[in-house]
């Protein structure tokens, strides 16, 4: 988020624009929480934003507002950005920041041009989202370092990653990570059936196991997937880790650096080009605009593809 936060706000002066930034998200704007310059003013200048595309996290803080959603809240907002002259927004965010943006443009007419900035990658209308490529690249790490600890005992570990509702994060990490196994809550968890593919591997030679398990499996996650494998035939020692909020944190890899500078300008170049209402994402190569309403009106597949490599490489 740092890396886009950047490009947007350098991409904004460098037009000639003022540029302002709202902290801790829609709370801050709720309250009127800006970011304050060297001199005390609610604006951002170039060097408010030196050194931090290196950064993890955002140094705007973000936060959850509930108030928001309701048209109290949705009101208050579109008060507040009148009251200071906003005139365009450039937020980063998920889903819910999305639905949220649709929900204001109710109360105030100003013109939005949203960036993707989720770990999960689940938003329509770009190949990847801010921030994917280093939480799986985070994960894929601990991977590493696991597999070598299965290897020594003879271990099956269930590794749980973050994916509520996606699957993009648990895929990319067994594909990478060299894990046999993924769950993922695009497809049913079958214990009998993941079972009996344990065994086969087993039997195949296979010393040890890495399942990578979306926290949002059919199963229950990585501890409940671990109690019902005990009520079924496992043929290693098992040992569950969940790594949680890790794979939220940390420098972002180059690829997510490039793609938010990317995507930070062009959400800047495409408000003064006069579009609003819409994602700056990247489709194929190409910086792409895409009604914010249709980012998340279906849920994002995941590569059947994917899935099929994993299972040849897994054997």
């Amino acid at each position: 988020m740092n890396a886009c936060l950047r490009a947007a706000v350098r991409a904004g002066i460098g037009a000639g624009h003022e540029m302002v930034g709202i902290r801790r998200g829609y709370q801050g704007l709720l309250e009127a929480d800006f970011h304050l310059d060297s001199d005390g003013q609610p604006r951002m200048t170039m060097r408010s934003v030196s050194g931090i595309v290196q950064r993890g996290g955002t140094m705007l803080r973000t936060s959850r507002c509930q108030r928001f959603y309701a048209e109290e809240g949705l009101q208050a907002a579109a008060d507040v950005l009148r009251k200071h002259r906003i005139d365009a927004l450039v937020p980063i965010g998920g889903d819910g920041t999305f639905r949220g943006l649709v929900d204001l443009a109710r109360f105030w007419d100003g013109q939005v041009i949203g960036c993707p900035g989720t770990i999960d990658n689940d938003l329509l209308g770009t190949d990847y989202t801010i921030g994917f490529h280093t939480a799986v690249a985070t994960a894929v790490d601990a991977v590493d370092k696991l597999r070598d600890t299965a290897e020594s005992h003879e271990r099956l570990f269930l590794v749980e990653v973050m994916g509520r509702n996606s699957g993009h994060i648990a895929l990319y990490t067994a594909l990478t990570g060299g894990a046999e196994i993924v769950c993922i809550p695009e497809a049913t968890t079958d214990v009998a059936e993941l079972s009996r593919t344990i065994c086969a591997l087993k039997e195949a030679g296979k010393s040890s196991i890495l399942v990578i398990v979306a926290e949002g499996c059919s199963a229950g996650g990585a501890v409940a997937l671990h109690e019902k494998l005990k009520d079924v035939s496992c043929p290693y020692s098992s040992r569950v880790v969940v790594l949680g909020h890790l794979q939220r944190g940390g420098p972002p890899a180059p690829a997510d650096r490039l793609l938010a500078s990317r995507l930070g300008d062009f959400a800047v170049r495409s408000i003064l080009a006069g579009h609003g209402g819409s994602m700056a994402g990247e489709l194929a190569g190409q910086l792409v605009l895409t009604p914010l309403a249709e980012t998340f009106t279906r849920h994002r597949p995941v590569a059947p593809e994917l899935v099929e490599l994993l299972d040849r490489l897994a054997r």
